[in-house]
């Protein structure tokens, strides 16, 4: 079973393209909704809060985590791959969006090895749109500095978008409105950023009205098939790719109803939501009961020796 957190319910389109993309593996998909968003939290705040629900995951039976948010990748994802796996969780891998993005970005294909394919030596200008968190954190801009040097950076925070799709605020005057609040730093005449990602796994759900403010020239980027295209690809290549392998019907990792998912303390509580075999798009919630297909549990059972980052997973 392959976890996935966010934040808030737009790790839903991480979701779905996971699912399109590798229907073989059961899912359990958590949402922070309760302490929702992360964006403007400090540092040790989105740590706390993105380890407690990566560690409800793991308990659930889920050996592979997918942070399909980008503040919890920025900002906690580095600390727990070097300092608490190696200690706490050697058997279990927690992996991030910005890294498979930046290739993406830079023109790197999804069968890139980490650490040996070399960086590209594509040129242009490119725009990531995140929230505050994840733009003043840099981790876009360090990345790029490895992976693709002679692209040009443009970085811009868009803090009320994520308020907007919490709210189901997807259209309208005033979501115009903040949208191109955001979007005119980035839209300037004659300086067209060549890509712009949606470095936010909320943004996708605004993606009509982003599609109207922004020029044809410029390709659009979602993470959600990114993420799913370089996981599958990663996979593939390590020979874990567990095709048509189902989990049995009740397994110990399964939800347990002793241990609430984090945030139930608040007055909202967090979504958790079960997806056996992967149906066409997330459509109930409920808990799964199931298992991680053996083969991708092989796959992960390398312990991270301490104190060490493996290139390639933020």
């Amino acid at each position: 079973m392959i976890g996935v957190f966010d934040s808030g319910f737009g790790g839903l389109t991480v979701l779905d393209a996971l699912q399109r993309a590798l229907p073989e593996y059961d899912y359990l998909f958590l949402a922070d909704s309760a302490r929702a968003p992360y964006g403007a939290r400090s540092l040790d705040v989105i740590y706390e809060f993105t380890l407690e629900s990566v560690e409800w995951l793991f308990d659930q039976g889920c050996p592979l985590v997918i942070l399909a948010c980008n503040t919890a990748s920025t900002r906690a994802l580095r600390n727990i791959q070097q300092l608490h796996l190696p200690v706490h969780r050697k058997d279990r891998r927690v992996l991030g969006v910005v890294r498979p993005s930046v290739e993406a970005l830079a023109g790197l294909l999804p069968g890139a090895v980490p650490g040996l394919t070399p960086p590209s030596f594509a040129s242009g200008l490119v725009a990531v749109l995140g929230t505050e968190g994840t733009i003043a954190s840099d981790s876009y801009g360090m990345e790029f500095r490895k992976l693709a040097p002679r692209v040009e950076l443009i970085q811009q925070a868009c803090p009320m978008w994520v308020p907007l799709v919490e709210a189901g605020e997807l259209d309208g005057p005033g979501t115009e409105w903040f949208l191109r609040r955001s979007l005119d730093p980035v839209l300037r005449p004659g300086r067209l950023p060549q890509r712009l990602l949606l470095g936010c796994t909320h943004f996708p759900l605004l993606l009509p009205g982003i599609r109207r403010l922004v020029p044809p020239s410029v390709e659009i980027l979602a993470q959600g098939e990114i993420v799913a295209a370089r996981l599958e690809a990663g996979l593939t290549r390590g020979g874990a790719r567990g095709a048509g392998a189902r989990a049995p019907p009740a397994h110990p990792g399964a939800p347990r109803p002793d241990r609430p998912p984090p945030g139930r303390d608040d007055r909202r509580s967090g979504v958790v939501l079960g997806a056996r075999r992967a149906p066409p798009r997330p459509a109930s919630l409920g808990r799964a009961r199931s298992a991680a297909a053996p083969p991708l549990r092989r796959a992960l059972a390398r312990p991270l020796p301490a104190g060490r980052c493996p290139e390639g997973t933020r």
